[in-house]
């Protein structure tokens, strides 16, 4: 549905200058919207990506670009997860293997006593 042509424009020169703002009858086209081809004024068409859409075209394109994020939010979401488990278990092994390479005796205490002992006059 394209808006109506000026009243008392030559048919054949349909071009955008003899159009009207599917919005605004009252007002003079500026700009075809390229996605879904109406004629609208400059209050109702809007620069975005360097191309020229109508509101209702571009809140399709932005439901559209929601809708590509959230598909593969699950999928960041479980990488991230497993990433923080994974970063987690590597602390956990290093900590492990360092407390693996202190000396029994600190475990037992007895090397607080022998500290103790030597101590001693």
């Amino acid at each position: 549905m394209n808006a109506p042509l000026i009243p008392g424009a030559a048919p054949v020169a349909a071009g955008l200058h003899t159009r009207r703002c599917a919005r605004h009858p009252g007002r003079e086209a500026a700009a075809r919207c390229p996605a879904c081809t109406e004629f609208f004024c400059r209050e109702c068409i809007v620069e975005h990506g360097g191309r020229l859409l109508c509101s209702a075209c571009l809140a399709r394109r932005a439901v559209a670009a929601e809708q590509r994020r959230s598909r593969f939010r699950g999928l960041r979401r479980g990488v991230r997860t497993g990433a923080g488990v994974i970063a987690l278990w590597l602390v956990f092994y290093w900590v492990g293997a360092l407390l693996l390479k202190v000396p029994r005796d600190v475990h037992d205490g007895a090397i607080w006593k022998k500290l103790g002992e030597g101590a001693r006059p």
